[in-house]
């Protein structure tokens, strides 16, 4: 039988943020560089007057940026990051996007053959890697065959067969495999309970040939 986790369809999935609403794109607001120089003031245990003598800047005109009621010249920010001991960046990170969350009963799923599946951990939201879970029985495997960019195995549960031209060998939970996968290569789920292995390449990696997949034991 034979699982092929690289045609693992796309399909969009539900990206869940803590406020349950899709978040404004950050390319269509100003950064709230007020905002983070409080938040990182506060953080710090500062007032206001201790950053203003170590920045050299009236307290006034920090207050003023704060309250968004003054726009920073890119000296005040360097001088503020200084005294408040951040990167300079640090201060428009509220403009930066927020983390993708794909939860798991969001994954996009394809059925295997014969009990066999497949789940895109990342949702397709990764913009440079697939990171796919396939879930296998005893037998099931993937058929030989090979495609551009790295490719990397983690081995969540049961043994593993690993074919990779003349190379074979056997994984078992936790290990981790990575192969040039331009080389024909083959993977098997050997049992005796069903594997689970998480298996990460390029999202636009191309595929070679690939050779019918095999069923052992029935």
């Amino acid at each position: 039988m034979q699982i092929l986790w690289h045609d693992v369809g796309r399909r969009s999935s539900t990206l869940s943020t803590d406020e349950g609403t899709r978040a404004e794109p950050a390319a269509t607001r100003r950064p709230d560089v007020g905002g983070e120089v409080r938040r990182w003031r506060q953080t710090r245990g500062l007032t206001l007057a201790q950053v203003g003598d170590q920045s050299h800047l009236n307290v006034g005109y920090l207050s003023q940026i704060e309250n968004g009621k003054a726009v920073p010249s890119l000296d005040a920010l360097v001088a503020i990051a200084a005294a408040l001991e951040v990167p300079i960046a640090w201060l428009f990170l509220d403009s930066a996007p927020k983390p993708r969350v794909v939860r798991a009963v969001d994954r996009p799923r394809v059925a295997g053959i014969d009990g066999g599946a497949m789940e895109e951990v990342d949702g397709g939201t990764a913009r440079d890697v697939r990171i796919i879970e396939a879930v296998a029985p005893p037998g099931c495997s993937t058929g030989v065959h090979a495609h551009t960019g790295d490719e990397h195995h983690v081995v969540i549960a049961g043994r593993w067969r690993m074919t990779q031209g003349d190379q074979v060998f056997e994984v078992g939970p936790g290990d981790y495999v990575a192969w040039d996968p331009t080389i024909p290569h083959d993977v098997e789920s050997l049992g005796p309970e069903t594997g689970r292995i998480l298996v990460i390449y390029p999202r636009h990696a191309r595929r070679g040939g690939e050779a019918a997949g095999r069923a052992q034991g029935g």
